[in-house]
């Protein structure tokens, strides 16, 4: 049995936030197994549960796209960016 809250998982929801990639995927994906861990757990919320569930999922598409973008994919999809006044 886990000791993490779904306070704690929004917590590391925001925290991942301002991460590099690297790291906020490895908090991520600790903090997807502790949800999972909570999801036998009769004392959560289970509607609150899934709503961080889908936020979890959302995050880590976030963080992958970023990471994507800022690896340079943006900068040839938009090339004049770094010439703006």
């Amino acid at each position: 049995m886990t000791d993490t809250t779904l306070e704690d998982v929004e917590r590391n929801l925001d925290r991942a936030t301002d991460l590099e990639e690297e790291e906020a995927l490895s908090v991520l994906r600790t903090t997807r197994q502790d949800l999972a861990d909570l999801d036998t757990a009769a004392d959560v919320d289970e509607e609150r549960r899934r709503e961080l569930e889908d936020r979890l999922d959302q995050r880590i598409r976030q963080v992958e796209e970023r990471d994507a973008y800022d690896s340079g994919l943006g900068a040839s999809m938009n090339p004049d960016e770094d010439e703006a006044p």
